[in-house]
């Protein structure tokens, strides 16, 4: 009797012990809470952009960002390492880490892609699988690389880097053109010029590696030609191309001109450096219409920051102007945010305008509202969350009323094209209505029908696919909220 009334007792004092510990516990929390102030509210400084932007637009650096597309293997992730270790954005001693932990994993050659490509996943593949992005300035201008996965299972993260680009640096092993012509090359190419990119700076790779003997000149007029015709036959200019002799892994003609003897001798009267024509390829400026038009921005990324910047997005300004302290809305969830920081190159400022990429750092909103492909826009006028819409697209395969998937950038939604309205020919003639299919190389109007609503304006770029492969291209036109 006495032992089991000294257990309950011994019992009943635990319990009692461990409500006080918990009521204890739960009241330093509280006082912790308390004493822990509230963010300060952001406050707008009522900044006149477009007018800010206007006045220093003639002393500002020129920025650039290019997306680096071509086939898998070819060297992209490498070539874009060298540029970095040789314009002084990355040091040796990282290069030499990385050649340390490459070699471990028998890939002593992927050191320098290894800048590029720094997930576990892509490492130990080998491949990229995501945009990489890498800031890097030179004397005269703040670039941004953007490198695209070349495997054909990641095309939509590449749609997303080339949405984002001013212009495309094309990748091309020379020891490898027909594999790469028949594999992604071609389709890059298509989805370059689908995404609205005119210019082309075209590296012929690998040139240190020909066969029968290093740096053929034969070879690269050969990928020159080759590549030229391809590049001409889907829509881009031949003044708008640049070709470069190179070798990523070597280092030649990269930013050092290639030695004006030996087996080098005549790429310097072929070309200057890699770098020395992205310095010659300048982004367009925006218009004064664009930085006054309502804002728009794609989302590329949503990652949580600092203590001070808990949740911040990054994509590249489509349209308008933001400064610290402005409200927006996130489409298609509708939810209202408050800009509390900005980032332009990598550098905080009060506002940013169009064709910047930068990132936002955001308050007063859940992260569960925010997603890659969501659009942050003006609270005036916010883009609109349609469920259907017409277009005009360029056939590249067979189309058929069928499924598809819609990439617009970073966002991807499944749907289908309900109807084909008619073909028409280059005066925008119809040629015939209703057609059963709409053969590869003409021009449809065609409905396209969302499974669920997504935010796309009038005018957004779009491209359709369908088991793996791209099948169309065009912009989107009339707009319906229903089905």
């Amino acid at each position: 009797m006495s032992s089991t009334g000294s257990t309950d007792s011994a019992k009943s004092t635990r319990k009692t012990g461990d409500g006080l510990a918990k009521k204890t516990e739960k009241l330093k929390l509280d006082e912790a809470q308390s004493a822990t102030p509230s963010p300060p509210k952001v406050k707008s400084k009522g900044l006149d952009v477009p007018k800010l932007w206007s006045e220093s637009k003639d002393t500002r650096k020129s920025a650039a960002a290019f997306v680096v597309i071509g086939h898998v293997d070819h060297g992209k992730s490498t070539l874009m390492g060298r540029l970095l270790l040789d314009a002084g954005a990355v040091a040796q001693r990282d290069i030499d880490k990385y050649k340390k932990q490459a070699t471990e994993l028998n890939k002593s050659s992927f050191a320098l892609a290894w800048v590029m490509d720094t997930g576990s996943e892509e490492r130990e593949r080998g491949v990229t699988v995501d945009i990489a992005q890498h800031p890097f300035q030179t004397a005269n201008t703040d670039f941004t690389i953007l490198d695209a996965p070349g495997h054909r299972d990641f095309v939509p993260n590449m749609l997303a880097g080339a949405t984002m680009a001013d212009l495309a640096v094309l990748v091309v092993d020379a020891n490898q053109l027909e594999s790469g012509m028949k594999g992604q090359t071609k389709e890059h190419i298509l989805l370059a010029k689908a995404c609205g990119l005119s210019k082309v700076v075209v590296a012929v790779n690998k040139l240190d590696a020909t066969a029968p003997k290093a740096w053929d000149e034969q070879t690269f007029h050969h990928v020159k030609a080759e590549v030229g015709k391809l590049l001409q036959s889907v829509g881009f200019e031949k003044e708008d191309v640049l070709y470069v002799p190179c070798s990523g892994l070597g280092g030649t003609n990269v930013v050092n001109p290639a030695p004006s003897s030996g087996d080098t001798a005549w790429v310097t009267g072929a070309s200057g450096t890699l770098l020395h024509h992205l310095e010659s390829s300048p982004a367009a400026s925006p218009a004064d219409d664009q930085v006054k038009a309502p804002l728009r921005m794609q989302i590329a990324d949503v990652f949580r920051g600092s203590i001070t910047n808990p949740l911040s997005v990054s994509g590249r300004i489509a349209a308008g102007n933001v400064q610290v302290g402005d409200i927006v809305v996130i489409q298609p969830s509708g939810e209202k945010a408050t800009i509390r920081g900005i980032e332009v190159s990598s550098e905080p400022g009060d506002w940013a305008v169009a064709t910047e990429l930068c990132t936002l750092h955001l308050a007063d909103i859940d992260p569960v509202h925010l997603r890659a492909g969501d659009v942050l826009c003006s609270t005036a006028q916010p883009v609109g969350v349609i469920r259907s819409f017409v277009t005009q697209v360029e056939v590249l395969e067979p189309l058929l009323p069928q499924g598809v998937d819609v990439h617009v950038g970073r966002l991807h939604v499944p749907g289908s094209v309900a109807a084909l309205i008619s073909t028409v020919d280059a005066k925008g003639e119809v040629v015939r209505k209703k057609p059963r299919v709409a053969k590869a190389g003409e021009t449809a109007n065609v409905k396209v029908v969302l499974e669920t609503g997504a935010p796309l304006p009038v005018g957004e770029r779009v491209v359709l696919r369908s088991g793996g492969s791209t099948v169309a291209s065009g912009r989107v036109g009339s707009v319906s909220v229903g089905r």
